[in-house]
């Protein structure tokens, strides 16, 4: 062949420089995919969880008072601010009105007449549907008014309808038309957070409020801007902000307030949750790119060793010639100049394609069918939205060529090390290889394992592979991210020293069989250790990183569905006002549990107490309905949910509350009293849903209180009958002592109770027996020295009661992680508050279970029900939220493609080590064949020399991966804001994934074997 020396030389091993190319090839266009899949899911992750987020987390408000004077240059100066933080402007302003009080019509001379409320909100027609006439023009004498349905039922005003109305504080008279009725789009969504008025068209306290009425911005500028409060929204546009502006952009924002004041704005108040956000997106960005790293460096690692055993092979094949080069005058200079020669006309080729093939290589994992979409065909990515669109640009390659140029490097270097022996010297090294390599000799796995040491334990303290700079920002720490890495290589390494050890025993145990293939072929391995240790240590390696792979997004998947149960706490958790005009107190329980698909529901409180001088949440369940509603995962309590649902239910009280018989709407009670006394009485229903009525302030002798019961259930809602009442509270007179007694409750029973004192009394029907239990979150039970089953007198509201410890659980579902928290049975803890004199505790939330855990039909009938005012925690939804989010699934992805570059890597090295030992050793198969060794008795000795290492490396592999696993993938799984997972992530290892992958993995090895003895054959022919 003519040509260049260095050419010439490069072709006479095409095997080993086929194979050399390849692994440049592969490491360049891998790591190249990789960093682009790293950067690309960082920036569309961020893009894409800004454009879902909601408006409330990313609007910014500002308020300030204006009147018809001030508003024109206050608005320029606020929009001016606005797009300067905004670097261009947002993408929407809307400015929203609300003016004083006026008189409802004919309300003129009472002392607290009914009030209407006008306002304007820019663009309302593209937020809400007319439901009839239409929308308000800027009027001249006539104000036109638009208002919204639930106003409009509530204070009778109908289209077309004229008014005439006063105002409060100036009285001045305005005439108004009434020109359309409308309905929010979104009633509850967060545009209208704080509009509780235009929600709900009516409000109820000192005065009734209607309204308010909707009209033009002209019109309310003119007619009813007296010193009124003003409100500028704006909502940004985010779709192409990038990770590196998020800090800058949260920076300006948060400065909104003091620049509006230093511009001449004293009174304008800004507020947004955006610099908040836009900073943990920044954090998030950061920890995922840091995270995506991890496989990076693991591939890294595996590719420098994959190419260096193909250098040591090529090095190994030209040792003669070297050492004949050397002899004849070739200095190290010019040897060298070969080798790197040789290297670099491998390597730039690689350098220059990979950036093109990178690209592609996302495309077809992106877009293929679902055997190549090896990332985005798996469900929990896919559904996230994220679709890559990377292209070729400085930076790839300049990864590319560094890449490239380090393989060229590792490629030489074996050659150099033995560039200065002689021809007679390489002679006299040549024969039985030692059982210790040089790293193992000199120690170097010892250290790295205590870098490694170093690095995981860092990780686990810190918690993501991020720490604070100098400056005093974040930054990636690149211990902390190497240290999977170098725990996977350090571990692969101490592995080689089992591999003579290993091979002397087998030698041992096939030495006294009569077969002589398994004889023979581990004799060859005990033989020779270090020429298997190399492809024993790429598959080892490539093992456990397809084995943490699979675990972190079993891991992954599996800490989704436990965040997701522990925000949730149900299937289905309900929350909104306690009483309604829809849905009164005793109309929601009703309603709610006959959703459909809800097999169970309960009644449930959530509030803030003090225990003992500690805050806590207090948490209040049906304990008959624990074991179907509470999902709290088995490791966090020592007791199952049953156990404790037993537990909290014998506290509650014995007897039995006086029932209602039938299903009455009124209730009639007849009550005497020797002095003036407020009495209550408390009422609930089958559902267990308590209501405290006031019977009002008795007079001395005999009163009768007619009570409307119908009225409890709301004008949608029905009574869960029957109902019951639990107890009679008086409140005491203000001098001296009273004796009240009540009657008409049920026939023939009188009932009566003596008020002492300066404390409520009481009389409960069915008294709580014994102290009450309690579940407490570990942390509180610890600093309050409590134990389960131990009974404590504590203070719970500052009353003290008795305690007693049902169980503990780490984490209390619904509740963050820090957070110290209490669950009682509802029953029993009503019953403690009413034998105390207290308000019963109103129905907060409720829970509800789910047949098989389908909640869609039950969402989509509260869909249709939006004037019942609640807001639903979803649990699958959710999960879904969750496993949708692209920052935190990305990671997922780029451990499957490192994994598979890494099984390309493995099954590279080990067909080249493979076929070039095989080769070396013809001469040997031809002098077994001639001394009557079978083809099938050296098939055997071939296959069981590498079924050693297979199998060596599988086992290796798989231990290895599960010290990694334990180690660093649960502080690895973080959610998308880069914070802790609550509850604590628990390590999933897919077994039966698991098995079939190391099963995969060893038939196709096996078939490399078993094609290289066929290949074998055919060349040697009937002499092999």
């Amino acid at each position: 062949m003519r040509g260049p020396l260095v050419v010439k030389r490069a072709f006479s091993e095409p095997l080993l420089l086929l194979a050399a190319f390849g692994s440049i090839l592969l490491a360049t266009t891998t790591l190249v995919a990789l960093t682009m899949y790293a950067s690309t899911i960082a920036e569309v992750g961020v893009r894409r969880t800004m454009e879902t987020a909601s408006l409330g987390q990313v609007a910014a408000t500002i308020a300030t008072p204006v009147n018809t004077e001030t508003f024109p240059a206050l608005d320029r100066a606020i929009r001016a601010e606005l797009a300067r933080a905004y670097a261009g402007g947002p993408a929407a302003i809307t400015t929203a009105f609300r003016s004083d009080s006026y008189v409802l019509p004919g309300q003129e001379s009472r002392k607290t007449p009914e009030l209407l409320r006008f306002g304007s909100y820019d663009g309302l027609d593209t937020h809400a549907k007319l439901i009839s006439g239409a929308w308000p023009g800027a009027g001249a004498d006539v104000v036109e008014a638009a208002i919204s349905l639930s106003a409009a039922s509530a204070s009778g005003l109908k289209p077309g309808q004229e008014i005439t109305t006063e105002g409060r504080l100036d009285h001045k008279a305005v005439k108004v038309r009434i020109t359309g009725v409308f309905q929010l789009n979104d009633p509850f969504g967060d545009r209208w957070t704080g509009e509780q008025l235009l929600t709900r068209g009516v409000e109820t306290g000192e005065y009734t409020t209607y309204g308010p009425l909707m009209v033009a911005r002209q019109t309310f500028l003119s007619r009813f801007a007296t010193n009124v409060n003003a409100t500028w929204t704006a909502v940004p546009d985010l779709r192409t902000l990038s990770p590196e502006q998020l800090r800058p952009f949260a920076g300006r924002v948060s400065e909104l307030r003091d620049r509006l004041r230093a511009n001449g704005c004293a009174n304008c108040t800004a507020t947004s949750r955006l610099p908040e956000i836009l900073t943990q997106l920044g954090t998030a960005a950061l920890v995922a790119r840091s995270t995506m790293l991890i496989p990076v460096l693991q591939l890294l690692l595996l590719a420098a060793y994959a190419l260096m055993l193909t250098a040591r092979l090529l090095a190994d094949h030209r040792r003669m010639e070297v050492a004949l080069l050397r002899s004849r005058g070739a200095g190290t200079l010019r040897l060298a100049a070969l080798a790197g020669g040789e290297a670099l006309l491998v390597a730039v080729p690689c350098a220059i394609v990979a950036p093109f093939l990178g690209p592609p290589l996302l495309a077809l994992v992106d877009q293929g069918p679902p055997l190549l979409a090896l990332v985005n065909a798996l469900p929990w990515i896919k559904a996230s939205g994220v679709r890559l669109a990377p292209s070729a640009d400085l930076g790839t390659f300049a990864v590319s060529i560094g890449v490239a140029l380090a393989s060229a490097v590792l490629l030489m270097l074996p050659a150099l090390t033995g560039a200065r022996r002689t021809y007679v010297e390489e002679q006299s090294t040549r024969g039985r290889s030692g059982g210790r390599g040089l790293i193992e000799r000199a120690g170097a796995d010892v250290a790295l394992l205590l870098v490694a040491a170093l690095a995981i334990w860092q990780l686990r303290r810190y918690g993501a592979p991020v720490t604070a700079t100098a400056a005093g920002d974040l930054g990636i720490d690149p211990l902390i991210v190497s240290g999977p890495a170098l725990a996977l290589l350090t571990g692969g390494m101490l592995g080689l020293r089992l591999v003579p050890r290993v091979s002397k025993l087998a030698e041992r145990l096939t030495a006294r069989r009569p077969t002589l293939a398994p004889a023979l072929g581990v004799w060859q391995v005990s033989r020779r250790p270090l020429r298997y240790a190399g492809p024993a240590l790429l598959l080892t390696m490539a093992i456990a990183i397809g084995i943490v792979s699979m675990a972190t997004a079993a891991t992954w998947r599996g800490s989704q569905q436990d965040q997701a149960r522990h925000q949730a706490g149900a299937d289905l958790r309900i929350s909104g006002p306690p009483d309604g005009p829809e849905l009164g107190t005793f109309g929601r329980g009703s309603a709610f549990a006959a959703l459909p698909g809800v097999t169970a529901a309960s009644p449930a409180f959530r509030g803030q107490i003090e225990l003992s001088g500690a805050d806590a949440v207090l948490l209040g369940l049906d304990a008959g309905k624990l074991d179907r509603l509470f999902q709290l995962r088995p490791d966090l309590s020592a007791r199952s949910v049953g156990d404790m649902a037993l537990a909290l239910r014998e506290g509650r009280p014995r007897g039995a509350p006086l029932e209602l018989p039938g299903r009455p709407t009124t209730l009639t009670v007849r009550a005497r009293a020797d002095a003036e006394v407020l009495l209550r009485i408390m009422v609930s229903d089958a559902l267990g849903v308590w209501r405290e009525l006031s019977l009002g302030l008795l007079h001395r002798g005999d009163n009768q209180i007619d009570l409307d019961l119908g009225a409890l259930a709301g004008r949608t809602g029905k009574i869960a009958y029957p109902l019951s009442v639990r107890g009679l509270v008086a409140n005491p007179p203000e001098s001296g002592d009273a004796q009240v007694t009540v009657t008409g409750l049920s026939p023939g029973s009188a009932i009566s109770l003596k008020v002492t004192g300066p404390r409520p009394a009481a009389v409960a029907f069915d008294e709580p027996a014994g102290p009450l239990p309690v579940v407490l979150t570990t942390d509180l039970a610890a600093a309050l020295k409590l134990s389960p089953g131990q009974v404590s007198r504590v203070s719970l509201d500052r009353r003290v009661i008795e305690v007693k410890v049902a169980g503990l659980v780490d984490r209390m579902p619904t509740t963050a992680a820090d957070q110290p928290a209490v669950l009682a049975d509802w029953g029993t803890l009503q019953a403690y508050g009413l034998a105390a004199g207290q308000i019963p505790r109103a129905a907060t939330e409720w829970w509800l279970a789910a047949e098989g855990g389908d909640t869609e039909p039950a969402l989509a009938a509260l869909k249709k029900r939006p004037e019942w005012n609640v807001t639903a925690v979803d649990q699958r939804e959710l999960a879904g939220r969750l496993r949708d989010d692209p920052l935190a699934s990305g990671l997922q992805g780029a451990l499957i493609l490192g994994f598979v570059a890494a099984l390309a890597f493995a099954v590279l090295g080990f067909l080249v080590n493979a076929t070039v030992a095989a080769r070396e050793r013809m001469a040997e198969f031809t002098i077994l064949r001639a001394l009557g060794v079978s083809f099938r008795q050296v098939f055997g000795m071939l296959a069981i020399e590498q079924a050693f290492v297979i199998g060596l490396s599988l086992v290796a592999g798989t231990a290895l991966a599960i010290v990694v696993g334990v180690l660093v993938v649960p502080h690895i799984v973080l959610t998308g804001q880069a914070a802790a997972v609550t509850p604590d992530v628990l390590l999933d290892i897919p077994w039966a994934a698991t098995a079939a992958m190391l099963a995969l993995v060893a038939a196709l090895l096996l078939g490399i074997v078993a094609a290289l003895a066929r290949n074998l054959r055919g060349q040697g022919g009937e002499d092999l």
